[in-house]
């Protein structure tokens, strides 16, 4: 018991004295705030954007397939034994056949208030669409293995156009500027660590150097090395703690006033949705993130200027 009373009054004090620490370096500790919010916002928009660009490749999924267009003289059931092939393929989800009689029906029934293309199709007198296979992957990675199987003999012979030219640039695309601002963000975020490190680095340092003499008396009655660094470490705690909170605070603002409106141009995408279910999660990594920082910097700090 006496050894627990011990701890929890040593820990008071270290309490208090990092408080008082905090307050006569408010100016700093606001700078360093500052900055550990930029750093760990750049982390969470990371993560946000890493959520809406898997949007954006599940919504281009669901729309764009792989349509493969049969010659008029192919037969029904060559085009069947085709799609069995292609259904038994990896990463195939789904394959449907649309013969020339249901693309009719489907084009008569899109553009039915369309007097011009209905009067073309009535001057045409026959009908000028193909059957084809509508080719649905089970990610982008599989587009390619399936493009080149539609042009190997002797299946090409029956297949008049493929269009899966036209819907790998728009997949892929996505795919470059996902990388691209991911490697950006990631080097963004070393930067702003490295700074975030060196200014608390140097805030605690100041703070041990105005605290000097009441580290002298602290020797000379016997503190422990580990009671004097205390103070400094939970000030770098305290640091991370507001800038968790801050960060978290913004971005639950953010999104509620984002959402609407980005949901208009992206339909079905609600980042404040997204913000609530992974809420703890976004919290825990800020909240890591930024104590890790802030103990490992006042611990270097203390190292290296307190003679301990």
């Amino acid at each position: 018991m006496r050894i627990m009373a011990s701890m929890f009054i040593s820990f008071k004090r270290i309490i208090k004295a990092s408080g008082r620490s905090f307050g006569r370096n408010k100016g700093l500790a606001i700078v360093n705030i500052f900055i550990m919010v930029m750093m760990l916002s750049v982390i969470t928009s990371l993560f946000f954007f890493n959520h809406i660009s898997q949007f954006l490749i599940l919504s281009i999924q669901a729309r764009v397939d792989i349509s493969a267009h049969f010659r008029f003289e192919t037969l029904e059931q060559d085009i069947r034994e085709i799609k069995e092939k292609i259904a038994n393929m990896d990463g195939v989800e789904d394959v449907e056949y649309v013969s020339q009689e249901q693309a009719l029906k489907d084009f008569i029934k899109r553009h039915q208030d369309d007097p011009v293309l209905m009067e073309s199709l009535n001057v045409l007198g026959f009908n000028p669409f193909l059957s084809s296979l509508n080719i649905r992957a089970a990610g982008p990675v599989y587009y390619q293995a399936i493009a080149k199987f539609l042009e190997t003999e002797p299946i090409k012979e029956f297949i008049e156009k493929v269009d899966y030219k036209e819907t790998k640039p728009a997949i892929e695309r996505i795919f470059a500027l996902t990388a691209n601002l991911n490697r950006v963000g990631i080097g963004l975020v070393a930067i702003l660590a490295i700074m975030a490190v060196l200014i608390v680095f140097n805030t605690i340092r100041l703070a041990i150097y105005s605290s000097r003499e009441e580290i002298k008396i602290q020797r000379l009655v016997g503190a422990t090395n580990w009671f004097i660094r205390g103070p400094f470490l939970v000030q770098g705690m305290m640091i991370g703690v507001f800038a968790a909170l801050i960060c978290l605070s913004f971005f639950a603002l953010g999104s509620w006033l984002i959402s609407p409106r980005l949901e208009l141009l992206l339909p079905g995408l609600n980042i404040f949705s997204f913000f609530i279910k992974n809420i703890w999660l976004i919290f825990l990594i800020q909240i890591s993130i930024g104590i890790g920082l802030g103990m490992i910097s006042s611990f270097l700090a203390t190292r290296s200027y307190l003679k301990v």
